[in-house]
Protein backbone atom coordinates (compact mmCIF):
# COMPACT_ATOMS: atom_id res chain seq x y z
CA UNK A 1 0.00 0.00 0.00
CA UNK A 2 2.14 3.44 -1.36
CA UNK A 3 -0.10 5.42 1.24
CA UNK A 4 2.71 8.00 0.49
CA UNK A 5 1.40 9.62 -2.40
CA UNK A 6 2.28 13.77 -3.27
CA UNK A 7 0.13 15.20 -0.99
CA UNK A 8 0.47 18.31 1.62
CA UNK A 9 0.51 16.74 5.48
CA UNK A 10 -0.87 20.06 6.88
CA UNK A 11 -1.97 17.79 10.46
CA UNK A 12 1.44 16.67 11.21
CA UNK A 13 1.87 17.13 15.46
CA UNK A 14 4.51 16.45 18.01
CA UNK A 15 4.02 12.87 19.23
CA UNK A 16 3.88 14.19 22.89
CA UNK A 17 1.26 16.81 21.98
CA UNK A 18 -2.34 17.03 23.47
CA UNK A 19 -3.87 14.82 20.25
CA UNK A 20 -1.55 12.09 21.07
CA UNK A 21 -2.11 12.35 24.93
CA UNK A 22 -6.18 12.22 23.83
CA UNK A 23 -5.80 8.99 22.42
CA UNK A 24 -3.66 7.50 24.95
CA UNK A 25 -5.26 8.74 28.32
CA UNK A 26 -1.87 9.14 29.85
CA UNK A 27 -0.94 5.25 29.62
CA UNK A 28 3.00 4.42 29.44
CA UNK A 29 3.98 0.90 28.15
CA UNK A 30 6.77 -0.81 29.10
CA UNK A 31 10.26 0.01 28.34
CA UNK A 32 11.21 -0.86 24.81
CA UNK A 33 12.92 -4.19 24.96
CA UNK A 34 14.50 -3.94 21.48
CA UNK A 35 16.80 -0.61 22.18
CA UNK A 36 18.10 -0.72 26.15
CA UNK A 37 19.81 3.11 26.74
CA UNK A 38 23.78 2.21 25.58
CA UNK A 39 23.21 -0.60 24.16
CA UNK A 40 24.04 -1.73 20.64
CA UNK A 41 21.99 -4.33 18.79
CA UNK A 42 21.84 -5.61 15.46
CA UNK A 43 18.49 -3.99 14.71
CA UNK A 44 17.72 -6.14 11.62
CA UNK A 45 18.31 -9.48 13.58
CA UNK A 46 16.69 -8.44 16.27
CA UNK A 47 13.56 -7.78 14.02
CA UNK A 48 13.64 -10.81 12.34
CA UNK A 49 14.26 -12.63 15.65
CA UNK A 50 10.77 -11.40 16.08
CA UNK A 51 9.08 -12.62 12.39
CA UNK A 52 7.74 -15.74 14.21
CA UNK A 53 4.41 -17.85 13.46
CA UNK A 54 1.26 -16.88 15.56
CA UNK A 55 1.23 -17.02 18.86
CA UNK A 56 -0.99 -19.71 20.60
CA UNK A 57 -3.32 -17.21 21.54
CA UNK A 58 -3.57 -15.64 17.64
CA UNK A 59 -3.86 -19.89 16.29
CA UNK A 60 -6.26 -20.41 18.76
CA UNK A 61 -8.62 -17.49 17.73
CA UNK A 62 -8.20 -18.49 14.05
CA UNK A 63 -9.40 -22.13 14.54
CA UNK A 64 -12.16 -20.72 16.01
CA UNK A 65 -12.77 -18.77 13.55
CA UNK A 66 -12.78 -21.25 10.98
CA UNK A 67 -15.10 -23.32 12.86
CA UNK A 68 -17.63 -20.87 13.26
CA UNK A 69 -17.32 -20.17 9.03
CA UNK A 70 -18.44 -24.45 9.00
CA UNK A 71 -21.33 -23.47 11.72
CA UNK A 72 -24.40 -21.53 11.28
CA UNK A 73 -22.38 -18.14 11.09
CA UNK A 74 -20.14 -20.08 8.44
CA UNK A 75 -23.66 -20.13 6.22
CA UNK A 76 -24.49 -16.64 7.03
CA UNK A 77 -21.01 -15.32 6.03
CA UNK A 78 -21.43 -17.94 2.85
CA UNK A 79 -24.94 -16.13 2.02
CA UNK A 80 -23.31 -12.78 2.53
CA UNK A 81 -20.18 -13.28 -0.19
CA UNK A 82 -22.30 -15.19 -2.59
CA UNK A 83 -24.92 -12.57 -2.49
CA UNK A 84 -21.82 -9.66 -3.52
CA UNK A 85 -20.07 -12.39 -5.62
CA UNK A 86 -22.96 -13.53 -7.35
CA UNK A 87 -24.90 -10.14 -8.69
CA UNK A 88 -21.20 -8.56 -9.66
CA UNK A 89 -20.81 -11.55 -11.81
CA UNK A 90 -24.20 -10.98 -12.80
CA UNK A 91 -23.53 -7.53 -14.47
CA UNK A 92 -19.93 -8.27 -15.80
CA UNK A 93 -22.21 -11.26 -17.60
CA UNK A 94 -25.07 -8.80 -18.85
CA UNK A 95 -22.24 -6.04 -19.66
CA UNK A 96 -20.66 -8.53 -21.88
CA UNK A 97 -23.70 -10.54 -22.75
CA UNK A 98 -22.76 -9.51 -26.54
CA UNK A 99 -19.57 -11.49 -26.65
CA UNK A 100 -20.68 -14.12 -24.83
CA UNK A 101 -23.73 -14.23 -26.98
CA UNK A 102 -21.39 -14.60 -30.22
CA UNK A 103 -19.35 -17.56 -28.61
CA UNK A 104 -22.62 -19.50 -27.76
CA UNK A 105 -23.55 -18.90 -31.39
CA UNK A 106 -20.39 -19.87 -32.57
CA UNK A 107 -20.66 -23.21 -30.11
CA UNK A 108 -24.22 -24.00 -31.07
CA UNK A 109 -23.38 -24.13 -35.51
CA UNK A 110 -20.51 -26.08 -34.42
CA UNK A 111 -23.14 -28.32 -32.97
CA UNK A 112 -25.41 -28.18 -35.62
CA UNK A 113 -22.54 -29.47 -38.32
CA UNK A 114 -21.85 -32.27 -35.60
CA UNK A 115 -25.16 -33.50 -35.91
CA UNK A 116 -25.64 -33.22 -39.09
CA UNK A 117 -23.05 -36.11 -39.98
CA UNK A 118 -25.02 -38.14 -37.52
CA UNK A 119 -28.15 -37.69 -40.12
CA UNK A 120 -31.43 -35.83 -40.58
CA UNK A 121 -33.37 -37.03 -37.61
CA UNK A 122 -30.12 -36.20 -35.27
CA UNK A 123 -30.11 -32.64 -37.15
CA UNK A 124 -33.61 -31.50 -36.25
CA UNK A 125 -33.20 -32.34 -32.79
CA UNK A 126 -30.58 -30.69 -32.18
CA UNK A 127 -31.84 -27.56 -34.43
CA UNK A 128 -35.16 -27.62 -32.28
CA UNK A 129 -33.25 -27.43 -29.14
CA UNK A 130 -31.37 -24.34 -30.71
CA UNK A 131 -34.59 -22.24 -31.38
CA UNK A 132 -36.14 -22.80 -27.66
CA UNK A 133 -32.77 -23.06 -25.53
CA UNK A 134 -30.73 -21.10 -27.16
CA UNK A 135 -32.42 -18.96 -28.76
CA UNK A 136 -35.60 -17.68 -26.32
CA UNK A 137 -33.44 -17.51 -23.52
CA UNK A 138 -30.88 -15.18 -25.91
CA UNK A 139 -34.34 -12.99 -25.92
CA UNK A 140 -34.80 -13.25 -22.15
CA UNK A 141 -31.04 -11.81 -21.24
CA UNK A 142 -31.72 -9.11 -23.52
CA UNK A 143 -34.84 -8.18 -21.71
CA UNK A 144 -33.20 -8.81 -18.44
CA UNK A 145 -30.51 -6.04 -19.55
CA UNK A 146 -32.52 -3.78 -20.71
CA UNK A 147 -34.50 -3.24 -17.26
CA UNK A 148 -31.68 -3.83 -14.76
CA UNK A 149 -29.69 -0.79 -16.80
CA UNK A 150 -32.86 1.19 -17.87
CA UNK A 151 -32.22 1.61 -21.69
CA UNK A 152 -30.08 0.00 -24.51
CA UNK A 153 -26.93 -0.25 -24.85
CA UNK A 154 -24.54 3.15 -25.76
CA UNK A 155 -27.16 5.06 -23.81
CA UNK A 156 -26.73 7.46 -20.65
CA UNK A 157 -29.02 5.75 -19.05
CA UNK A 158 -26.71 2.16 -19.00
CA UNK A 159 -23.57 4.55 -18.55
CA UNK A 160 -25.02 6.10 -14.78
CA UNK A 161 -26.12 2.65 -14.14
CA UNK A 162 -23.00 1.46 -14.53
CA UNK A 163 -21.61 4.24 -12.09
CA UNK A 164 -24.34 2.73 -9.38
CA UNK A 165 -22.95 -0.22 -9.59
CA UNK A 166 -19.44 0.63 -9.75
CA UNK A 167 -20.60 2.52 -6.33
CA UNK A 168 -22.15 -0.79 -5.08
CA UNK A 169 -19.81 -3.09 -5.34
CA UNK A 170 -16.89 -0.85 -3.60
CA UNK A 171 -19.11 -0.30 -0.91
CA UNK A 172 -20.00 -4.07 -0.28
CA UNK A 173 -16.87 -5.38 -0.99
CA UNK A 174 -15.74 -3.08 2.02
CA UNK A 175 -17.95 -4.22 4.42
CA UNK A 176 -17.34 -8.13 3.80
CA UNK A 177 -13.82 -6.75 4.76
CA UNK A 178 -9.94 -7.09 4.28
CA UNK A 179 -10.30 -10.23 1.96
CA UNK A 180 -12.34 -9.25 -0.33
CA UNK A 181 -11.03 -6.04 -0.06
CA UNK A 182 -8.36 -7.45 -1.58
CA UNK A 183 -10.11 -9.26 -4.55
CA UNK A 184 -11.49 -5.62 -5.57
CA UNK A 185 -8.12 -4.25 -5.58
CA UNK A 186 -7.19 -6.86 -8.19
CA UNK A 187 -10.34 -6.22 -10.12
CA UNK A 188 -10.14 -2.19 -9.96
CA UNK A 189 -6.47 -2.97 -12.01
CA UNK A 190 -8.37 -4.69 -15.43
CA UNK A 191 -9.54 -1.63 -17.45
CA UNK A 192 -9.45 -3.95 -19.92
CA UNK A 193 -12.20 -6.72 -18.86
CA UNK A 194 -14.61 -4.45 -16.25
CA UNK A 195 -16.43 -1.04 -17.23
CA UNK A 196 -14.48 2.21 -16.58
CA UNK A 197 -17.29 3.34 -14.19
CA UNK A 198 -16.20 0.05 -12.19
CA UNK A 199 -12.68 0.64 -12.50
CA UNK A 200 -12.64 4.53 -11.49
CA UNK A 201 -14.59 2.84 -8.00
CA UNK A 202 -12.39 -0.08 -7.43
CA UNK A 203 -9.55 2.02 -7.79
CA UNK A 204 -10.34 3.86 -4.70
CA UNK A 205 -9.58 0.61 -2.56
CA UNK A 206 -6.12 1.11 -3.28
CA UNK A 207 -5.71 3.05 -0.39
CA UNK A 208 -8.73 5.15 0.59
CA UNK A 209 -10.77 2.06 2.42
CA UNK A 210 -12.74 3.56 5.82
CA UNK A 211 -9.71 3.48 8.11
CA UNK A 212 -10.05 1.85 11.72
CA UNK A 213 -10.17 3.87 14.74
CA UNK A 214 -6.66 5.65 15.12
CA UNK A 215 -6.72 4.31 19.50
CA UNK A 216 -6.61 0.74 18.23
CA UNK A 217 -3.70 1.61 16.18
CA UNK A 218 -1.64 3.48 18.79
CA UNK A 219 -2.67 0.82 21.29
CA UNK A 220 -1.10 -1.95 18.57
CA UNK A 221 2.15 0.37 18.10
CA UNK A 222 2.56 1.03 21.71
CA UNK A 223 2.10 -2.77 22.23
CA UNK A 224 4.19 -4.06 19.30
CA UNK A 225 7.01 -1.70 20.21
CA UNK A 226 6.55 -2.22 24.18
CA UNK A 227 6.72 1.95 24.57
CA UNK A 228 4.27 4.81 23.65
CA UNK A 229 4.10 6.36 20.56
CA UNK A 230 5.70 9.74 22.08
CA UNK A 231 8.57 7.62 22.96
CA UNK A 232 9.05 6.06 19.67
CA UNK A 233 8.62 8.99 16.98
CA UNK A 234 9.64 12.18 17.58
CA UNK A 235 6.41 13.19 15.87
CA UNK A 236 3.36 11.66 15.06
CA UNK A 237 0.42 12.21 12.40
CA UNK A 238 -3.26 11.88 14.46
CA UNK A 239 -4.37 10.63 11.66
CA UNK A 240 -3.62 8.47 8.58
CA UNK A 241 -2.84 9.72 5.25
CA UNK A 242 -3.91 6.12 3.93
CA UNK A 243 -6.20 3.21 4.70
CA UNK A 244 -6.04 0.21 2.12
CA UNK A 245 -7.25 -3.83 3.15
CA UNK A 246 -4.25 -4.85 5.69
CA UNK A 247 -3.64 -2.19 7.74
CA UNK A 248 -3.32 1.45 7.50
CA UNK A 249 -0.54 4.32 7.40
CA UNK A 250 0.55 7.02 9.46
CA UNK A 251 3.12 9.87 8.97
CA UNK A 252 5.57 10.28 11.66
CA UNK A 253 9.30 11.55 12.63
CA UNK A 254 12.27 9.49 14.00
CA UNK A 255 14.07 10.95 16.56
CA UNK A 256 16.76 11.08 14.46
CA UNK A 257 14.93 13.16 12.10
CA UNK A 258 14.36 10.85 9.49
CA UNK A 259 10.18 11.00 8.06
CA UNK A 260 8.76 7.85 8.21
CA UNK A 261 5.82 6.42 7.16
CA UNK A 262 4.45 3.99 9.88
CA UNK A 263 1.96 1.08 8.64
CA UNK A 264 -0.37 -0.79 11.05
CA UNK A 265 -2.36 -3.89 10.95
CA UNK A 266 -5.84 -3.70 11.65
CA UNK A 267 -6.76 -5.35 14.78
CA UNK A 268 -8.25 -9.25 13.97
CA UNK A 269 -6.81 -9.17 11.14
CA UNK A 270 -5.75 -13.05 11.11
CA UNK A 271 -8.81 -14.30 12.21
CA UNK A 272 -11.10 -12.23 9.89
CA UNK A 273 -9.05 -13.70 6.94
CA UNK A 274 -8.95 -17.62 8.06
CA UNK A 275 -12.94 -17.25 8.47
CA UNK A 276 -12.97 -16.30 4.80
CA UNK A 277 -10.74 -18.33 3.37
CA UNK A 278 -12.72 -21.25 5.19
CA UNK A 279 -15.98 -19.80 3.56
CA UNK A 280 -14.16 -19.44 0.23
CA UNK A 281 -12.79 -23.12 0.52
CA UNK A 282 -16.68 -24.49 1.00
CA UNK A 283 -17.03 -22.51 -2.42
CA UNK A 284 -14.39 -24.45 -4.11
CA UNK A 285 -15.89 -28.10 -2.49
CA UNK A 286 -18.87 -26.92 -4.06
CA UNK A 287 -17.50 -25.90 -7.59
CA UNK A 288 -15.58 -28.91 -7.36
CA UNK A 289 -18.74 -30.82 -7.81
CA UNK A 290 -19.33 -29.53 -10.92
CA UNK A 291 -16.70 -30.63 -13.95
CA UNK A 292 -17.85 -28.06 -16.02
CA UNK A 293 -17.17 -25.27 -13.94
CA UNK A 294 -13.93 -26.98 -12.36
CA UNK A 295 -12.04 -29.06 -15.09
CA UNK A 296 -10.04 -26.10 -16.58
CA UNK A 297 -8.62 -24.20 -13.42
CA UNK A 298 -7.66 -25.80 -9.94
CA UNK A 299 -9.58 -23.75 -7.39
CA UNK A 300 -8.49 -25.54 -4.70
CA UNK A 301 -4.61 -24.99 -5.22
CA UNK A 302 -5.51 -21.20 -6.17
CA UNK A 303 -6.77 -21.15 -2.81
CA UNK A 304 -3.91 -23.20 -1.30
CA UNK A 305 -1.74 -20.23 -3.19
CA UNK A 306 -3.84 -17.42 -1.74
CA UNK A 307 -4.01 -18.46 2.31
CA UNK A 308 -0.26 -19.16 2.06
CA UNK A 309 0.57 -15.58 0.43
CA UNK A 310 -1.74 -13.69 2.25
CA UNK A 311 -0.58 -15.26 5.61
CA UNK A 312 2.80 -14.08 4.78
CA UNK A 313 1.60 -10.77 3.43
CA UNK A 314 0.12 -10.33 7.41
CA UNK A 315 3.78 -10.78 8.90
CA UNK A 316 5.15 -7.28 8.47
CA UNK A 317 8.64 -7.98 9.62
CA UNK A 318 8.24 -10.86 6.71
CA UNK A 319 7.61 -7.91 4.15
CA UNK A 320 10.40 -5.71 5.41
CA UNK A 321 12.99 -8.31 4.74
CA UNK A 322 11.72 -9.13 1.45
CA UNK A 323 11.73 -5.32 0.34
CA UNK A 324 15.09 -5.48 1.57
CA UNK A 325 15.64 -8.40 -0.77
CA UNK A 326 13.84 -6.18 -3.74
CA UNK A 327 16.29 -3.23 -3.27
CA UNK A 328 19.52 -5.62 -2.84
CA UNK A 329 18.20 -7.06 -5.90
CA UNK A 330 17.72 -4.17 -7.94
CA UNK A 331 20.82 -1.79 -6.14
CA UNK A 332 22.42 -1.21 -9.67
CA UNK A 333 19.21 0.44 -11.01
CA UNK A 334 19.01 4.07 -10.36
CA UNK A 335 15.89 4.59 -11.72
CA UNK A 336 14.04 2.08 -9.46
CA UNK A 337 13.49 3.29 -5.55
CA UNK A 338 12.66 0.67 -2.71
CA UNK A 339 11.77 2.68 0.93
CA UNK A 340 14.64 1.91 3.75
CA UNK A 341 13.41 -0.26 6.58
CA UNK A 342 13.77 1.14 10.35
CA UNK A 343 14.43 -1.91 11.85
CA UNK A 344 14.27 -0.84 15.12
CA UNK A 345 10.97 0.26 14.73
CA UNK A 346 9.48 -2.89 13.12
CA UNK A 347 7.53 -5.88 14.30
CA UNK A 348 5.29 -8.40 12.22
CA UNK A 349 2.11 -6.13 12.73
CA UNK A 350 3.84 -2.68 12.90
CA UNK A 351 6.37 -1.27 9.73
CA UNK A 352 8.23 1.57 9.78
CA UNK A 353 9.44 2.74 6.79
CA UNK A 354 10.96 5.57 4.71
CA UNK A 355 8.58 8.49 3.66
CA UNK A 356 8.79 8.76 -0.09
CA UNK A 357 6.33 11.03 -2.18
CA UNK A 358 5.12 10.41 -5.47
CA UNK A 359 2.50 10.81 -8.41
CA UNK A 360 0.27 7.30 -9.05
CA UNK A 361 1.63 5.82 -12.34
CA UNK A 362 -1.52 6.18 -13.74
CA UNK A 363 -2.18 9.65 -12.71
CA UNK A 364 -1.47 10.66 -16.36
CA UNK A 365 -2.71 14.43 -15.67
CA UNK A 366 -0.26 14.71 -12.53
CA UNK A 367 2.78 12.92 -14.28
CA UNK A 368 2.47 15.64 -17.16
CA UNK A 369 2.26 18.17 -14.93
CA UNK A 370 5.84 17.36 -13.24
CA UNK A 371 7.13 17.01 -17.09
CA UNK A 372 7.23 12.89 -15.99
CA UNK A 373 6.55 10.68 -19.30
CA UNK A 374 3.80 8.37 -18.52
CA UNK A 375 5.13 5.88 -21.70
CA UNK A 376 8.80 5.79 -19.95
CA UNK A 377 7.48 5.26 -17.30
CA UNK A 378 5.43 2.12 -18.14
CA UNK A 379 8.57 0.90 -19.82
CA UNK A 380 10.45 1.27 -17.16
CA UNK A 381 8.01 -0.85 -15.25
CA UNK A 382 7.94 -3.69 -17.99
CA UNK A 383 11.74 -3.65 -17.92
CA UNK A 384 11.93 -4.45 -14.01
CA UNK A 385 8.87 -7.15 -14.00
CA UNK A 386 10.96 -9.00 -16.86
CA UNK A 387 14.23 -8.47 -14.25
CA UNK A 388 12.36 -9.76 -11.91
CA UNK A 389 10.65 -12.93 -13.23
CA UNK A 390 13.42 -14.29 -16.02
CA UNK A 391 16.49 -12.90 -13.80
CA UNK A 392 16.12 -12.83 -9.71
CA UNK A 393 13.05 -15.37 -9.89
CA UNK A 394 11.35 -13.48 -6.95
CA UNK A 395 8.53 -10.85 -8.22
CA UNK A 396 6.31 -8.43 -6.78
CA UNK A 397 2.88 -10.00 -6.78
CA UNK A 398 0.71 -7.44 -6.11
CA UNK A 399 1.61 -4.17 -8.96
CA UNK A 400 -1.71 -2.13 -8.81
CA UNK A 401 -1.28 1.39 -9.02
CA UNK A 402 -1.42 2.16 -5.04
CA UNK A 403 1.59 0.07 -5.03
CA UNK A 404 3.63 2.39 -7.49
CA UNK A 405 4.61 6.10 -6.67
CA UNK A 406 6.47 7.81 -9.42
CA UNK A 407 8.70 10.25 -7.57
CA UNK A 408 9.05 14.29 -8.74
CA UNK A 409 12.95 13.04 -9.40
CA UNK A 410 11.69 10.40 -11.95
CA UNK A 411 12.30 7.23 -10.13
CA UNK A 412 9.92 4.56 -9.91
CA UNK A 413 8.92 3.65 -6.07
CA UNK A 414 7.70 0.01 -5.35
CA UNK A 415 5.79 -0.32 -2.00
CA UNK A 416 4.05 -2.96 -0.35
CA UNK A 417 6.39 -6.33 -0.21
CA UNK A 418 3.84 -8.07 1.58
CA UNK A 419 2.79 -10.25 -1.68
CA UNK A 420 5.62 -11.57 -3.44
CA UNK A 421 6.10 -14.41 -5.79
CA UNK A 422 8.93 -16.92 -6.56
CA UNK A 423 9.92 -18.47 -9.76
CA UNK A 424 12.22 -21.83 -10.16
CA UNK A 425 14.90 -21.78 -12.66
CA UNK A 426 13.46 -24.43 -14.59
CA UNK A 427 10.42 -22.19 -14.63
CA UNK A 428 12.37 -19.42 -15.48
CA UNK A 429 13.85 -21.50 -18.59
CA UNK A 430 10.64 -22.34 -19.77
CA UNK A 431 8.86 -18.77 -19.70
CA UNK A 432 12.19 -17.26 -21.75
CA UNK A 433 11.18 -19.82 -24.60
CA UNK A 434 7.83 -19.18 -24.45
CA UNK A 435 8.64 -15.27 -24.31
CA UNK A 436 11.22 -15.44 -27.55
CA UNK A 437 8.53 -17.88 -29.49
CA UNK A 438 5.96 -15.32 -28.79
CA UNK A 439 8.57 -12.23 -30.45
CA UNK A 440 9.34 -14.58 -33.10
CA UNK A 441 5.46 -15.44 -33.94
CA UNK A 442 6.45 -19.32 -33.72
CA UNK A 443 2.99 -20.53 -33.07
CA UNK A 444 4.47 -24.58 -32.99
CA UNK A 445 6.94 -23.75 -30.71
CA UNK A 446 3.99 -21.74 -28.57
CA UNK A 447 2.01 -24.98 -28.90
CA UNK A 448 4.60 -26.96 -27.24
CA UNK A 449 5.47 -24.29 -24.69
CA UNK A 450 2.00 -25.13 -23.27
CA UNK A 451 2.28 -28.31 -22.85
CA UNK A 452 5.84 -28.09 -21.24
CA UNK A 453 4.15 -25.60 -18.67
CA UNK A 454 1.46 -27.63 -17.76
CA UNK A 455 -1.57 -26.03 -18.96
CA UNK A 456 -2.38 -29.02 -20.66
CA UNK A 457 -4.02 -31.90 -18.12
CA UNK A 458 -1.75 -35.18 -17.53
CA UNK A 459 -2.16 -37.74 -20.32
CA UNK A 460 -3.53 -35.23 -23.25
CA UNK A 461 -2.18 -36.30 -26.57
CA UNK A 462 -0.39 -32.65 -27.20
CA UNK A 463 -1.03 -33.19 -31.18
CA UNK A 464 -4.85 -33.24 -30.71
CA UNK A 465 -4.67 -29.60 -29.69
CA UNK A 466 -1.54 -28.12 -31.07
CA UNK A 467 -3.29 -26.99 -34.53
CA UNK A 468 -6.12 -25.23 -32.25
CA UNK A 469 -3.23 -23.34 -30.16
CA UNK A 470 -1.76 -22.35 -33.56
CA UNK A 471 -4.29 -21.00 -35.14
CA UNK A 472 -5.36 -19.04 -31.72
CA UNK A 473 -1.90 -17.37 -31.50
CA UNK A 474 -1.23 -16.77 -35.18
CA UNK A 475 -4.68 -14.28 -35.16
CA UNK A 476 -3.64 -12.86 -31.72
CA UNK A 477 0.31 -12.22 -32.25
CA UNK A 478 -0.36 -10.44 -35.27
CA UNK A 479 -2.33 -7.73 -33.19
CA UNK A 480 -0.62 -4.69 -30.98
CA UNK A 481 -1.83 -4.62 -27.20
CA UNK A 482 -4.04 -1.59 -28.49
CA UNK A 483 -5.68 -3.47 -30.76
CA UNK A 484 -6.30 -6.44 -29.31
CA UNK A 485 -10.32 -7.13 -27.51
CA UNK A 486 -9.16 -9.05 -24.19
CA UNK A 487 -12.66 -9.37 -24.09
CA UNK A 488 -13.13 -11.37 -26.87
CA UNK A 489 -9.76 -13.12 -26.44
CA UNK A 490 -11.29 -13.98 -23.17
CA UNK A 491 -13.86 -15.46 -25.05
CA UNK A 492 -12.25 -17.03 -27.53
CA UNK A 493 -10.14 -18.75 -25.28
CA UNK A 494 -12.51 -20.13 -23.26
CA UNK A 495 -13.56 -21.75 -26.63
CA UNK A 496 -11.03 -23.36 -26.77
CA UNK A 497 -10.52 -24.56 -22.89
CA UNK A 498 -14.19 -25.57 -23.48
CA UNK A 499 -13.41 -28.19 -26.22
CA UNK A 500 -10.02 -29.21 -25.18
CA UNK A 501 -8.50 -30.05 -22.10
CA UNK A 502 -7.10 -27.08 -20.73
CA UNK A 503 -6.39 -26.07 -17.55
CA UNK A 504 -4.81 -22.99 -15.72
CA UNK A 505 -1.60 -24.35 -13.23
CA UNK A 506 -2.10 -23.03 -9.73
CA UNK A 507 1.37 -21.69 -9.22
CA UNK A 508 1.01 -19.36 -11.87
CA UNK A 509 -1.62 -17.81 -10.25
CA UNK A 510 0.14 -14.71 -9.30
CA UNK A 511 2.76 -14.43 -12.35
CA UNK A 512 -0.39 -13.94 -14.35
CA UNK A 513 -2.25 -11.85 -11.79
CA UNK A 514 0.61 -9.83 -12.03
CA UNK A 515 0.98 -9.49 -15.65
CA UNK A 516 -2.57 -9.15 -16.05
CA UNK A 517 -1.88 -5.91 -13.77
CA UNK A 518 0.57 -4.92 -15.54
CA UNK A 519 -1.35 -4.79 -19.18
CA UNK A 520 -3.93 -3.23 -17.19
CA UNK A 521 -1.89 -0.22 -16.40
CA UNK A 522 -0.53 -0.51 -19.93
CA UNK A 523 -3.71 0.18 -21.29
CA UNK A 524 -4.65 2.98 -19.39
CA UNK A 525 -0.42 5.00 -19.90
CA UNK A 526 -0.03 3.53 -23.34
CA UNK A 527 -2.87 2.38 -25.57
CA UNK A 528 0.00 2.15 -28.55
CA UNK A 529 2.15 0.35 -25.93
CA UNK A 530 3.45 -3.00 -27.56
CA UNK A 531 5.03 -5.22 -24.72
CA UNK A 532 7.09 -7.59 -26.63
CA UNK A 533 8.92 -5.20 -28.56
CA UNK A 534 10.05 -3.11 -25.39
CA UNK A 535 10.54 -6.07 -23.71
CA UNK A 536 12.52 -7.91 -26.34
CA UNK A 537 15.85 -6.03 -25.63
CA UNK A 538 16.09 -6.97 -22.74
CA UNK A 539 15.31 -10.63 -22.42
CA UNK A 540 17.47 -10.87 -24.83
CA UNK A 541 20.08 -9.45 -22.85
CA UNK A 542 19.47 -11.85 -19.80
CA UNK A 543 19.45 -14.81 -22.01
CA UNK A 544 22.67 -14.48 -23.40
CA UNK A 545 24.09 -13.94 -19.97
CA UNK A 546 21.98 -16.95 -18.47
CA UNK A 547 23.01 -19.42 -21.31
CA UNK A 548 26.51 -18.33 -21.73
CA UNK A 549 27.00 -18.99 -17.86
CA UNK A 550 25.52 -22.42 -18.22
CA UNK A 551 28.04 -22.97 -21.34
CA UNK A 552 31.11 -21.81 -19.55
CA UNK A 553 30.69 -23.93 -16.92
CA UNK A 554 29.06 -27.13 -19.22
CA UNK A 555 32.03 -26.13 -21.16
CA UNK A 556 34.98 -26.09 -18.08
CA UNK A 557 33.44 -29.68 -16.50
CA UNK A 558 34.10 -31.24 -20.12
CA UNK A 559 37.29 -30.06 -20.06
CA UNK A 560 38.25 -31.56 -16.22
CA UNK A 561 36.55 -34.45 -17.09
CA UNK A 562 33.40 -33.78 -14.59
CA UNK A 563 30.66 -33.79 -16.98
CA UNK A 564 29.61 -36.01 -19.27
CA UNK A 565 27.36 -35.24 -22.44
CA UNK A 566 26.88 -33.15 -25.40
CA UNK A 567 27.38 -29.15 -25.80
CA UNK A 568 24.62 -28.59 -27.74
CA UNK A 569 26.65 -26.34 -30.56
CA UNK A 570 23.54 -25.48 -32.56
CA UNK A 571 22.26 -23.79 -30.06
CA UNK A 572 25.27 -21.96 -28.78
CA UNK A 573 25.99 -21.22 -32.61
CA UNK A 574 22.29 -19.26 -32.75
CA UNK A 575 23.33 -17.47 -29.59
CA UNK A 576 26.70 -16.27 -30.80
CA UNK A 577 24.56 -14.60 -34.09
CA UNK A 578 22.06 -13.34 -31.94
CA UNK A 579 24.80 -11.65 -29.79
CA UNK A 580 26.33 -10.62 -32.62
CA UNK A 581 23.16 -8.86 -34.09
CA UNK A 582 22.57 -7.57 -30.69
CA UNK A 583 25.99 -5.61 -30.90
CA UNK A 584 26.17 -4.54 -33.97
CA UNK A 585 22.25 -2.75 -33.67
CA UNK A 586 23.46 -1.73 -29.90
CA UNK A 587 20.24 -3.63 -28.55
CA UNK A 588 20.89 -3.98 -25.41
CA UNK A 589 18.88 -1.94 -22.93
CA UNK A 590 21.29 1.19 -21.06
CA UNK A 591 20.75 0.99 -17.15
CA UNK A 592 17.57 2.43 -16.68
CA UNK A 593 17.47 5.92 -15.33
CA UNK A 594 14.95 8.39 -14.42
CA UNK A 595 11.88 8.83 -16.55
CA UNK A 596 11.87 12.70 -16.77
CA UNK A 597 11.20 13.75 -20.12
Amino acid sequence: MAAIENKELTHSSNANGAARGAATNGRKGPPLSLVKAGTVVDARASAAARALPPSPVETRAVSEEESRARGLAGWWRLAQVARVLGTMSLYLFLNDYDIRAAFNKRIAERKLEGARTRGRNAYFKARARDLFLRRVLDRLVRLVRFVIYRGAEETAAKERQLERQGVWLKEHLIKLGPTFIKIGQSLGTRADLLPLAYIKELALLQDQVPPFPNEEAFERIESELGRAVAEAYAEFDPEPVASASLGQVYRARMHTGEEVAVKVQRPHLRETVGRDVAVLGRITRVLARFPSVSENADWEGMLREFRETIGEEMDYAREAANADRFRENFREWRAVRVPHIHWTHTTPRVLTMEFIRGTKVTDLDGLKAKRISPVKVNRLLVRAYLKQLLEDGFFHADPHPGNLLVMNSGHLAFFDFGMVGRITPRLQSQMIDAFFHVVGRDTEGLAQDLINLNFLKPGVDPERVRPVVEGLFRHYLNLKLGDVNFKELTYDLAEVMYEYPFRLPSNFTYVIRALMTLEGIGIVTDPGFSFFDTAKPFAKEFMLRREGKQFRRLLLDKLTGREEGRVNWSKMWKLAKMAAKMYFDNEPPKKAGAVKR
